[in-house]
């Protein structure tokens, strides 16, 4: 089973990648773990993407479609992978189609969360004050202000994305808005068809 979360910040894409890994013993796939992953073991596209992160600049599509190229290619993959946060763009949608057709691979799914993204910031203000009751760091990007910079970077480059996968037929939507357990389970649902 191969999955991409679409969805804004907060639109819960993390929580439900857990869920789903548990569920069906596939991997999640973030392209920052990755990336980081790849300099701490050398590999030579992660010598390329260390190159380029000394030098301040931001790492190209071209050194992350390796970078998803060499892990999935790694025995825990074999069952499947989700990707949450990639791809960002459209190009990077088609590099991602491109890899997995020379891999012999396709996605089944492209789940998109549906959300309110004015009741989002409540959401996040949430999240840092639970993180805060049970004495553990806020994650920096619960700061209502890098959120809402967050917000609009997904509203202006990523929320393309969405159309690219409808056009292609993957494109399902999920209300992201509902309790955690009947997210669940309407991505279960959505899954039983793919």
């Amino acid at each position: 089973m191969r999955l991409i979360l679409l969805g804004p910040p907060g639109a819960g894409k993390g929580t439900q990648a857990q869920r789903l890994v548990q569920r069906h013993g596939i991997v999640q796939l973030s392209t920052g773990d990755m990336l980081r992953e790849a300099v701490r073991n050398g590999t030579p596209v992660g010598l390329k993407a260390k190159e380029v992160m000394d030098a301040g600049q931001l790492v190209s599509d071209e050194i992350v479609i390796g970078i998803i190229s060499d892990r999935i290619d790694q025995p825990d993959a074999a069952k499947g992978f989700i990707l949450d946060g990639f791809p960002r763009t459209v190009p990077q949608a088609e590099a991602l189609d491109t890899l997995l057709s020379r891999k012999g691979q396709k996605l089944d799914a492209v789940i998109e969360f549906k959300v309110d993204q004015e009741k989002l910031v409540g959401r996040i203000l949430q999240r840092a004050k639970e993180a805060r009751e049970r004495g553990e760091p806020v994650r920096k990007d619960d700061d209502p202000e890098i959120f809402k910079t967050r917000l609009e970077a997904f509203n202006r480059d990523t929320a393309v994305v969405a159309p690219y996968y409808a056009e292609r037929g993957l494109l399902v939507s999920v209300d992201g808005m509902r309790p955690i357990d009947e997210v669940e389970q309407a991505i279960a649902e959505v899954l039983e068809t793919v």
